[in-house]
C-alpha cells in the first residue's frame, strides 16, 4: 500500500471562548484573509476560519486557553514591506527579525497572543 502527502490542509491556533469577533477584526480586518463558513457540525464548537489561499487557519476556542509563544504558522507573503507598512497603520506591534539568511521576515501577535511570523524569501 502507498501514500503521498499532500500538503497542508489547515494550521489552528488558539483563542479563549466567545472572542470570535475579536479573531474577525484581526485576521480578516487587519490581515485581510477572508472568512469561510464552518461546517455546521462544527460550528457548535465556537472558533473562525479563514482561507489563505490554497490553505485555511482556523482559530479554536479553549476553556483553559493558553496562548503559543513558541509554536506559530508562518505565512508568505509577496510585498511583505506593504504588509509591513499597513499594519503598522493598523497599529500592529511589529517584531523584526533577520536572523533567516535569504529571507525578510517578522513576526506579530495576535489579540490573544499566539506569535504569528510573516516572511518573503528574497
Amino acid at each position: 500500500m502507498t501514500y503521498s502527502f499532500q500538503g497542508i490542509d489547515h494550521v489552528q491556533v488558539a483563542a479563549p471562548p466567545n472572542k470570535e469577533d475579536i479573531a474577525r477584526e484581526f485576521y480578516s480586518d487587519k490581515l485581510g484573509f477572508p472568512e469561510i463558513q464552518k461546517p455546521e457540525n462544527l460550528a457548535k464548537r465556537g472558533g473562525v476560519w479563514f482561507q489563505v489561499v490554497n490553505h485555511q487557519l482556523h482559530i479554536g476556542t479553549e476553556n483553559d486557553f493558553t496562548s503559543a509563544k513558541k509554536a506559530h504558522p508562518a505565512f508568505e507573503v509577496n510585498n511583505i514591506n506593504n504588509l509591513k507598512t499597513k499594519l503598522i497603520e493598523k497599529n500592529a506591534k511589529i517584531i523584526e527579525d533577520d536572523n533567516l539568511e535569504g529571507a525578510e521576515r517578522f513576526y506579530l501577535h495576535d489579540p490573544f497572543g499566539n506569535r504569528l511570523e510573516f516572511l518573503e524569501c528574497l
